[in-house]
């Protein structure tokens, strides 16, 4: 934790008014620092989640600050929450490592860690660093538990923390870590330049740098950020996200050897976790279930409660045919942060094994990711991607088109050019599609989703030869990439044989 500053001491003898010129100071960090007196358990956060979900069935007439305020008691039960607010869908962000700091972590547990920096700058207000530390650790925390009104707090922590030392990098970095998770790709490049400018060794900057420019679609520039924070600062969170450029380049034997080489220099749970489930999602992309499997496992190993390597664990059972394994797996996640991804992933695994029910098993989940997207959305949140990903295949294909070209307009990535491309196909606007699909392709990343979009499309279109092609890529890749997707990928290319 950062060195305190002169701190004024406390008063005693009973008297609760501090001296007048410490007032607004204390009066400001009792609030900042406790925002929320009691956290809702995951299973609270859900059950409000569907609440709101049905409301807005309900009453779809709701809007601005009574929506607001309605998200607000969603996601808090009861709590007193002041404002609100929510990787790619398609791949995990970058999860709780070292790159959060000591100082935050307290043993890797965020929760605890959270308390007692909250308790700390009660006692200590005008420690700077430690409302930096704060407000990074609430990030970390939405990002973890699937509860954006955390961003808020956040913001006011990191306010508070440059009020204090205007300028200070560790503050600086942490906006730009909120910013990337509430999708503001530009403003995190923003601000990690600015932490750069003030530490050039900025561990949390050098990685919001690197993500922020993979984000932004500007992969070139990533790729050399990412040289430079290895040089500089080498180590688990450079190591990996080193990897995901390698990978987004076509260079899959390259991001594996790195990623091996961040797991041997792994110093603790929390980046073993991490790094093993970075490690899992990179085999289940390449179709080797019983590797990534045994990645999850050694995640899992190391924190049997960690959500991603659970989620990547139940994908991938899903893919190697065990529907029963995934199914349970992703009820457990689902059930502790219901975040679009596995939301959708539950849903059509329930839409793939129809048993009795299933069909509104699977819509509750599809509902639960529209209200998920509207609570994110009121806090600050850009949610288009997953808008657009979601609405295509199970909601209103004009509202995917839309969301899909308000995000292709702000950034210019493969994962957004896929959405635009699936986006246009659905509504069936097949001929406009094409460029997006062969754009989303054309950097060398392997990804048998974005294969399976381009097969359909080249099929709509009358590129027969091309989509054999494209769907069998798809197949041979990573044929259980998707319950329905795999589906329809094997009747289309079914179809094609016939026509030949």
């Amino acid at each position: 934790m950062s060195p305190r500053t002169n701190d004024s001491p406390r008063g005693s003898g009973g008297q609760d008014a501090p001296r007048p010129a410490e007032a607004p100071e204390a009066s400001t960090a009792r609030s900042a620092a406790a925002d929320a007196p009691r956290s809702p358990s995951p299973a609270e956060r859900v059950d409000a989640l569907r609440r709101f979900a049905a409301a807005v069935r309900r009453g779809r007439g709701l809007h601005g600050a009574s929506c607001a305020v309605l998200l607000a008691v969603a996601m808090t039960a009861g709590a007193v929450a002041v404002g609100g607010d929510g990787r790619d869908a398609a791949r995990a962000a970058p999860g709780v490592s070292r790159a959060v700091g000591a100082d935050v972590l307290v043993r890797g547990d965020l929760d605890t860690a959270i308390r007692s920096l909250q308790a700390h700058v009660r006692a200590q207000p005008r420690d700077f660093g430690a409302w930096a530390a704060l407000g990074l650790a609430q990030v970390e925390r939405a990002r973890t538990d699937g509860d954006p009104s955390r961003y808020a707090r956040a913001e006011r922590a990191l306010a508070r923390s440059l009020a204090l030392r205007p300028g200070n990098d560790q503050a600086l970095a942490g906006q730009a870590a909120l910013a990337a998770a509430r999708h503001d790709f530009a403003a995190a490049l923003d601000h990690a330049d600015r932490a750069l400018e003030r530490n050039p060794y900025s561990e949390r900057a050098l990685c919001s740098r690197i993500d922020a420019l993979v984000e932004l679609g500007r992969y070139e520039e990533a790729g050399r950020a990412a040289t430079v924070a290895d040089r500089r600062r080498p180590g688990v969170p450079v190591f990996t996200r080193y990897a995901y450029v390698r990978e987004l380049r076509g260079d899959v034997p390259a991001a594996r050897r790195v990623l091996h080489r961040a797991l041997d220099s792994a110093a603790g749970p929390a980046d073993v976790a991490y790094v093993a489930t970075a490690l899992g999602n990179l085999e289940r992309g390449q179709g080797r279930y019983g590797t990534a499997l045994r990645h999850y496992a050694r995640a899992l190993a190391a924190d049997d409660a960690y959500l991603p390597a659970l989620e990547g664990r139940a994908r991938a059972q899903a893919a190697d045919g065990d529907r029963a394994g995934a199914i349970t797996t992703l009820e457990q996640v689902v059930a502790r942060s219901p975040l679009p991804g596995p939301l959708v992933a539950l849903g059509e695994l329930y839409e793939d094994r129809n048993a009795p029910g299933d069909r509104a098993k699977a819509r509750e989940q599809y509902a639960l990711v529209d209200a998920w997207t509207a609570l994110a959305r009121a806090g600050g949140v850009d949610v288009d991607l997953d808008t657009a990903l979601a609405a295509a295949d199970h909601g209103d294909t004009a509202e995917a088109l839309r969301a899909a070209r308000a995000e292709w307009n702000r950034r210019r990535t493969v994962h957004t050019a896929d959405a635009l491309a699936w986006a246009l196909h659905r509504a069936g606007r097949s001929a406009e599609a094409l460029p997006y699909a062969r754009r989303a392709t054309a950097t060398g990343y392997r990804d048998a989703a974005f294969l399976h979009h381009r097969g359909m499309i080249e099929k709509a279109t009358g590129h027969d030869r091309a989509a054999r092609a494209s769907l069998t890529a798809a197949l041979e890749l990573n044929p259980g990439f998707s319950p329905l997707g795999a589906r329809a990928a094997r009747a289309a290319l079914k179809e094609l044989e016939a026509a030949r």
